[in-house]
């Protein structure tokens, strides 16, 4: 069941457009479909068609490996100013990934975000280092409707 999500016109300069739906209470992205659904609870919000880093099968295992994460992570930051549109980022690496990373004398890596794309992408199905790229008018929609703490799943 999909819920209807209010978004207006922002009326600022940047053109993010304001949202007044429902809280946006979880992510999730379902890597092997290429999916992003945003959730109020246990209801349907949006859901977004995404790319995933260059070598989207299994877990980032460390620094440069191209791989998107897997696990329970936050949404921790905010970037209106990114080089891929606007860009919310995810608190990857946690304490497992750490100790994982470090049992194999490596770094995890970080600044993994869920952003839009560059001004010069030509529609590459996985190009990300790791990250998760929708197109940048959804990046707008996510943007305005995920706050900073909000729970994200990335299932294989």
């Amino acid at each position: 069941m999909m819920i209807g999500a209010a978004l207006g016109a922002a009326g600022c300069s940047n053109d993010i457009p304001r949202y007044t739906g429902p809280e946006v209470t979880r992510i999730q992205v379902f890597k092997q479909q290429r999916v992003m659904q945003l959730l109020h609870h246990n209801g349907l919000l949006k859901q977004y068609d995404v790319a995933l880093g260059f070598a989207p099968e299994g877990h980032k295992a460390q620094e440069g490996d191209g791989r998107t994460p897997e696990g329970a992570y936050r949404i921790d930051r905010r970037n209106p100013q990114s080089r891929f549109h606007l860009s919310l980022g995810i608190s990857y690496p946690n304490a497992s990934d750490v100790a994982r990373a470090r049992e194999l004398g490596v770094s995890p890596g970080g600044d993994i975000f869920i952003h839009g794309t560059p001004k010069a992408w030509q529609g590459y199905r996985d190009w990300t280092w790791g990250c998760i790229a929708v197109q940048n008018h959804e990046m707008d929609e996510v943007y305005a409707m995920v706050q900073t703490n909000t729970k994200i799943f990335i299932y294989a």
